[in-house]
């Protein structure tokens, strides 16, 4: 991942503390509800909600994947209607669903697979890092903290600093 501003803070993953829980998918869909932002009633929700944070297992190890809002976004570049937008102040690449045509070439472009189409809402869906919050809520909800925000620059000390200490950490961003 390449930032022209690496004081701009990313979600990056410790994947030595990622317990696979998907606390971090659950409370992203039930923020992201469009009615309810409860657990209970978003289940009822005529529109299902959606995560836009996927955990994957590989068999051994597990890891929350999210956009990673690209420097050089081919999402963006490849969108007709100008639907996939990027928020200047935080740098986050974000779908205005208005203008999205569901037309589904963002999904096909990705290189990590995180955008998916919402057919029910005539859409595509991908993490937009919260970036209109305090904290992304996948963040808040990781009772681990494999989920961290935290800018490029301090990414790079924690993991010099975990190397130079012999601790694990896997060399993973989202």
């Amino acid at each position: 991942m390449v930032m022209d501003n690496p004081a701009r803070k990313r979600i990056f993953v410790d994947q030595s503390r990622c317990l696979g829980c998907k606390t971090c998918e659950l409370r992203c869909a039930v923020e992201r509800s469009s009615i309810s932002k409860s657990l209970p009633e978003a289940v009822q929700e005529q529109i299902l909600p959606r995560p836009r944070v996927y955990v994957e297992w590989d068999g051994e190890n597990s890891s929350p994947i999210q956009c990673r809002h690209c420097e050089d976004a081919p999402c963006l570049e490849i969108c007709s209607t100008g639907a996939m937008q990027r928020d200047e102040k935080s740098g986050c690449v974000f779908v205005n669903g208005n203008k999205c045509i569901s037309c589904w070439m963002c999904v096909m472009v990705c290189p990590y697979g995180v955008i998916a189409p919402a057919h029910e809402k005539h859409s595509a869906d991908k993490c937009d890092q919260c970036f209109q919050m305090s904290q992304p809520y996948c963040v808040a909800a990781c009772p681990t903290g494999a989920l961290q925000e935290i800018s490029l620059e301090d990414y790079l000390l924690q993991l010099k600093q975990k190397r130079e200490s012999g601790l694990a950490w896997v060399d993973k961003d989202v």
